[in-house]
């Protein structure tokens, strides 16, 4: 199974692309989508769409796990970082793609078995599962891989949000 991971933002959106076999993982890609401060939003969001459209077709995923926003405090960080994920959902539904949702309690649940895990036990299962030499360098990239590997542990039990 091919999935691809999505960590939303309007400034940064992480990817990873997983491929899951019989308990066994293998990272095909993975990076980020960065956009430009000072360039209008909807410009922005459009480059998230072209680009994980792209990414979309390359890859033609069997499934994309993205992380379900979760604010309490900044709200105009929250509407920006929302118009990201819908950008890449728009994206992902042109492509009929099946979309699946996970919170980050979850995400930390299906990486390292403790919902409470920090940052730090989710990047080294993410080094582990995958057998990689070091983190990427971008949190928002290594929590779309973590994401990804979420799905590819939980999706027997997982609903489509389309």
């Amino acid at each position: 199974m091919k999935i691809i991971g999505i960590d939303p933002g309007y400034a940064i959106t992480g990817f990873g692309v997983i491929e899951y076999e019989g308990n066994h993982f293998k990272l095909i890609e993975s990076g980020s989508i960065q956009t430009k401060a000072g360039v209008p939003l909807p410009t922005r969001i459009a480059k998230i769409y072209d680009d994980m459209t792209m990414l979309i077709e390359k890859h033609k995923p069997d499934a994309i796990a993205i992380e379900e926003l979760f604010f309490n405090r900044n709200t105009t960080t929250a509407i920006g970082v929302a118009q990201g994920r819908g950008s890449v959902l728009i994206a992902a539904a042109k492509t009929a793609t099946p979309i699946y949702e996970y919170t980050p309690l979850q995400v930390k649940q299906g990486v390292t078995g403790y919902g409470r895990a920090d940052k730090k036990q989710v990047q080294m299962m993410v080094k582990t599962v995958l057998g990689l030499e070091q983190v990427p360098k971008l949190d928002d990239t290594t929590d779309a891989i973590a994401i990804a590997i979420c799905h590819a542990h939980s999706h027997r039990f997982a609903k489509t949000i389309q």
